[in-house]
């Protein structure tokens, strides 16, 4: 049977009996499956990549975003890359299982809390194809039956990369209702997940803010809300004193808006303390020079124009927009407290300082509320990987049950574990 002629409720009830399997399997099984997935990936390369191409050429003649079109492509490395991400998975300490310290109450019993999977995911996400991989591998290896709702735009590029992981499944003697995935791309199928509280225990949504909107109005099912928000960096101007510091300046706000624009921890807007606006046309032309489109307010655009580096003027709307493409606005403060506001009325997902002063340090990390805060480095560091924790399925900023890159421990919950010797309640 393929997920093909099922309901979204049939599936349902597979991948519910399919964690029942999972909750209990040892790790080695865990890591078997992993690396048979990765192995099925390389086997099936030719497979995967025609099936990605007849989605690229498809989302080409429908005249899709230029950014959402490369979110969709798949190439050799790409794959290899994906498969790599798989084995890393694997080897990763494995939370399920881990007990706390035994506590003896006064009553004689003997309490403890131990970790467990939160048992069926539901994960919609948008174009990229790699999703498909990263977020079957987290929810095997923590013990997690999964089912997947891609965009119609990578149809084809994640039903070839479902068979690649059913056949690891059966490989490895383990349910198809393990990982399933969604083929048919009517909304209708998307609301019958969302509405399916009685199977599954997290809807995980990983897109733009119309999507994340649209399942927390119209689901049942608890909804792991992140991925979009502003991405500021506030350069101060203790670190513009120095040439190295504003070379240090350069290469960092490049690498947060050029390495990977259309990534949700990818800089959206500059705040820029007024006294460092000197080291502003040396940022903008290198930005410029790798094809950003920068939006400035007026001391900046006026420091730019100076300095023949060509900008817009920005609109309050841009201070505000997560632009996933190559542009970033610009904007001036009088100060790190300016900042703060700024970051407290756009920000809640990475937000970065850059400033040789400790005292702004403690500050500035006490006070932004994000998922993310971070000191003299790129924001291009939230990252589930880059962060120690493999792949990740989403990156959470909300504040209950987890936040940040959602990795194997985030996908599990504990139970409480209660040892008697026969003890009554008095």
């Amino acid at each position: 049977m393929t997920t093909e002629t099922l309901t979204v409720r049939e599936m349902g009830l597979r991948a519910r009996a399919a964690a029942r399997v999972l909750r209990s399997l040892p790790t080695a099984h865990k890591r078997a499956v992993l690396h048979a997935i990765a192995r099925e990936l390389r086997a099936r390369e030719a497979d995967i990549l025609a099936a990605n191409a007849r989605d690229v050429a498809a989302a080409e003649a429908a005249s899709l975003p230029a950014p959402m079109v490369a979110r969709l492509h798949l190439d050799g490395p790409a794959l290899a890359a994906i498969a790599r991400d798989v084995e890393a998975v694997a080897a990763l300490p494995d939370p399920v299982g881990e007990t706390t310290p035994e506590e003896v109450r006064p009553s004689g019993i003997r309490v403890s809390r131990r970790r467990v999977p939160l048992g069926v995911l539901g994960v919609i996400y948008e174009s990229r194809p790699n999703v498909t991989v990263d977020v079957a591998a987290l929810a095997l290896m923590s013990g997690n039956a999964v089912i997947l709702r891609g965009g119609k735009e990578a149809a084809h590029s994640n039903a070839a990369l479902e068979r690649a992981i059913r056949v690891a499944l059966a490989s490895q003697a383990l349910p198809d209702g393990a990982v399933q995935v969604i083929r048919d791309p009517a909304r209708e199928r998307m609301g019958e997940l969302l509405r399916l509280d009685d199977l599954v225990d997290a809807i995980i949504p990983r897109g733009g803010a119309g999507l994340h909107r649209y399942c927390v109005e119209n689901a049942t099912v608890p909804v792991i809300v992140g991925g979009i928000g502003v991405v500021h960096i506030y350069l101060d101007e203790s670190f513009t004193r120095d040439p190295a510091d504003v070379a240090r300046a350069v290469e960092l706000i490049r690498n947060a808006k050029v390495q990977k624009p259309s990534a949700c921890n990818a800089l959206d807007t500059l705040l820029i303390h007024e006294g460092a606006l000197h080291a502003l046309p040396a940022i903008a032309h290198d930005l410029s020079a790798h094809g950003v489109t920068l939006r400035a307010d007026p001391p900046a655009l006026a420091a730019l124009r100076a300095a023949g580096v060509e900008a817009q003027p920005a609109t309050d709307a841009d201070y505000g927009t997560e632009f996933l493409a190559l542009t970033a606005s610009i904007r001036t403060v009088r100060g790190l407290e300016e900042a703060l506001d700024l970051i407290a009325q756009y920000g809640n997902h990475t937000d970065v300082l850059l400033t040789r002063d400790p005292a702004q340090v403690e500050r500035f990390v006490q006070d932004v509320d994000s998922a993310a805060v971070m000191v003299n480095a790129s924001p291009r560091f939230n990252d589930g990987g880059q962060l120690g924790l493999g792949a990740e399925v989403a990156i959470s900023t909300q504040k209950l049950h987890a936040r940040g890159p959602l990795g194997l421990r985030e996908l599990t919950t504990t139970k409480w574990v209660v040892v008697g010797d026969g003890q009554v309640r008095v």
